[in-house]
């Protein structure tokens, strides 16, 4: 006879053991127990147990003969085990009853002790894998973990609601913690003159003078451990970087590095009377170095982790036109439990961005910022906004795109920004309406990897500066001639 008995596993995640958890034991639940009771065996927090098992409070449901993750500061000396009910008495025999009925009900208990302490031998085990693999964990430091973002998931406000000002001590520490600065709100305060107007950028982020240098500070309400632990770990010229974090009021001001050009939203809408222009080879480093940013976060991120909420407005471009991913606020690993696909309930995002498998079955996987790269870059080719493409005819992207994709040059005129006056190489430019025809697609797997963008984005910026160059050449020598 083969037994099946399925035990939970897991071990303590990054944040978990920054607290002093460096044991999780699968304990088989009890009829009749509660989250409470069982942490009370082991004379732990309950809030930890409804942390570690994604239990939203005291009172939520665990089933008999399911498992319960119980994080543990120190190994158990031994595991008390509540003693079953006893068993109702007997009922009177029949008068005609058989020795076969005893020998079956021996036969049922003998079956439940072993399936009793075969799982408790299995539990032991589990403590002591758990025991070697966390040790090991903490020499292999990955990059960034799914579980240590669900263990900050609670909204701040519920936070406050509930008195802990432990909670922002908290916060606070593990921003210590992590390398980055912890402003005192006076400080913050000096560096924007009070908050002044004249200091205004947009929205709720001002500009300030820190050590002598421009940062840019921006005011958050609400849980931001997520963004501030995932900065914190990448590391790339094409994400903005955060330098620190103040917590006042229940307010979080998020200190970040200053981008002297501002969005690039600015400079491809509503530039009339502004002077503000990027020229078709400005547009092409853009575009890539947007790309070359995205493709870090999915493919050099462990899990890989997705942007969702990339747009124009969330790109930034600093003194040398260099283009920095901003507002992390909404990114998220893409890997499911179990290494499926993520999959979300809570859709949000901006209109004219959002994949349509996410619009439609709340699927999360890096296409969903290929899909929006190819909005951005639309966008960024033609100064219209996305919204402008949509009509009752057309709610495919994809299908605005045909003329150009199958006319080549001659569908080129009424989509390329006017103000570029047929200033951009028209070979490329189809290339490039190919390329962002390519992340429309209604299908997820048709679009191409970031990494394939990077390539063809390098390979076309190669080629535009070489029709710079000539084009300023030949410029040169037609001025040199008039005169």
């Amino acid at each position: 006879m083969r037994i099946t008995v399925p035990v939970r596993c897991a071990c303590p995640t990054r944040n978990q053991t920054d607290v002093g958890i460096n044991y999780l034991l699968s304990y088989p639940v009890a009829e009749g127990e509660t989250v409470s009771s069982i942490s009370a065996l082991f004379g732990e927090d309950p809030e930890r147990t409804l942390e570690a098992n994604q239990l939203p409070d005291p009172s939520s449901t665990i089933f008999f003969e399911t498992s319960l993750l119980v994080p543990l500061r120190n190994p158990p000396s031994r595991i008390t085990v509540p003693s079953p009910p006893p068993p109702p008495p007997p009922s009177p025999s029949p008068p005609n009853s058989t020795p076969s009925g005893s020998s079956d009900r021996t036969w049922i208990y003998i079956l439940a002790g072993v399936l009793g302490g075969v799982g408790l031998i299995l539990v032991v085990c589990m403590v002591i894998f758990c025991m070697f693999f966390s040790k090991t964990k903490k020499k292999t430091d990955p990059i960034i973990s799914l579980e240590s973002f669900e263990a900050c998931e609670k909204p701040l406000e519920k936070s406050l609601e509930d008195g802990s000002q432990a909670f922002l001590d908290s916060m606070l520490s593990i921003a210590q913690s992590i390398n980055l600065k912890v402003y005192k709100f006076k400080e913050l305060q000096v560096a924007t003159d009070n908050f002044s107007t004249s200091n205004h950028i947009k929205g709720s982020v001002y500009r300030g003078v820190i050590n002598g240098d421009f940062a840019a500070i921006k005011k958050v309400h609400g849980d931001v451990s997520k963004e501030i632990q995932l900065l914190n770990k990448v590391y790339h010229s094409n994400l903005i970087r955060l330098s620190g974090v103040c917590i006042n009021d229940g307010n979080w001001y998020l200190v970040y590095e200053y981008a002297a050009n501002g969005t690039l939203s600015d400079w491809i809408f509503n530039r009339d009377d502004s002077g503000k222009y990027l020229s078709w080879k400005d547009r092409i480093r853009i575009a890539l170095d947007v790309a070359t940013g995205l493709n870090y976060l999915h493919s050099f991120t462990n899990p890989p982790h997705v942007h969702k909420d990339l747009k124009t407005s969330n790109v930034l471009l600093d003194g040398d036109f260099r283009a920095k991913i901003t507002n992390f606020a909404m990114a998220r690993s893409t890997e499911g439990r179990e290494g499926e696909f993520a999959l979300t309930r809570h859709i949000v995002g901006t209109k004219g961005y959002m994949a349509p498998e996410y619009l439609e079955n709340g699927l999360v996987s890096t296409k969903l910022d290929v899909y929006a790269f190819g909005v951005l870059l639309l966008e960024v080719i033609t100064g219209k906004e996305a919204t402008a493409f949509y009509s009752d005819e057309h709610n495919n992207l994809a299908d605005r795109l045909s003329n150009v994709v199958e006319n080549g040059k001659e569908g080129l005129k009424h989509l390329i920004e006017p103000s570029m006056l047929e200033n951009y190489p028209a070979e490329l430019a189809v290339v490039v309406v190919q390329l962002i025809n390519s992340c429309l697609k209604q299908n997820p797997t048709a679009r191409p990897a970031m990494d394939e963008i990077v390539q063809s984005f390098s390979r076309i910026l190669t080629s535009s500066s070489t029709w710079d160059l000539s084009s300023n050449m030949s410029w040169s020598q037609t001025s040199t001639g008039s005169s």
